[in-house]
């Protein structure tokens, strides 16, 4: 799709998320979140750090250290917005599109078209809005284009082998039916909609 409308939606996912992160209590932090291996505290780190390495790769930067896990410090919910702040800035140069981002998490050996990598951050930020939205118990909607968008990308992110592997971006897709488009999204790459009480059953 067209590089600017895929900017757009981007920082509507973005902007979703830092919405959500400001409702944030001290409290709140040590919750358990839809990604087990992170309470709200480590979700948000991950989703900070990932916001300095989009930059990076979006300013030519290249190395591993950028994508490096950052402490929150003393201002969880400030440290987050400038890193809102930091990523939005980065893909707005009018030549975005013509730039080659260097992804190390994903690969060490080819580079990605700015669509790409804009694609990745998307998806990523659409679902980490969900996960924030369903460990503090809020309610969150996103506009028919940004679903069907997101819709688009989860269908195309193979679920094969990979999904299982330490670090893997996302557990296998769970088989959920009959559930809204986010529902669907969130499923496909490997969140259960009904969390937590899927959790409390199991």
């Amino acid at each position: 799709m067209p590089i600017d409308e895929l900017r757009i939606l981007d920082a509507v996912v973005t902007r979703a998320s830092l919405d959500l992160v400001t409702k944030i209590t001290a409290a709140d932090l040590a919750k358990p979140t839809p990604c087990s291996a992170w309470t709200l505290h480590g979700l948000l780190a991950h989703m900070a750090t990932q916001h300095h390495g989009f930059a990076a790769a979006a300013e030519g930067e290249s190395h591993l250290d950028h994508w490096r896990l950052l402490p929150l410090g003393d201002d969880p919910i400030g440290t987050y917005r400038a890193s809102v702040n930091r990523v939005l800035n980065a893909f707005v140069p009018h030549d975005l599109a013509d730039r080659k981002f260097a992804l190390p998490e994903f690969s060490t050996e080819v580079t990605f078209t700015a669509e790409q990598a804009l694609g990745f951050h998307f998806v990523d930020y659409l679902v980490h809005s969900w996960d924030v939205a369903k460990t503090l118990g809020m309610p969150i909607t996103f506009q028919q284009e940004v679903l069907d968008v997101g819709l688009r990308f989860a269908e195309a992110i193979p679920n094969g082998k990979s999904r299982n592997a330490p670090g893997a971006a996302f557990a296998p897709a769970v088989q959920v039916t009959g559930q809204s488009d986010l529902d669907t999204i969130v499923a496909l790459l490997g969140r259960s909609p009904s969390w937590p009480a899927q959790v409390a059953a199991a």
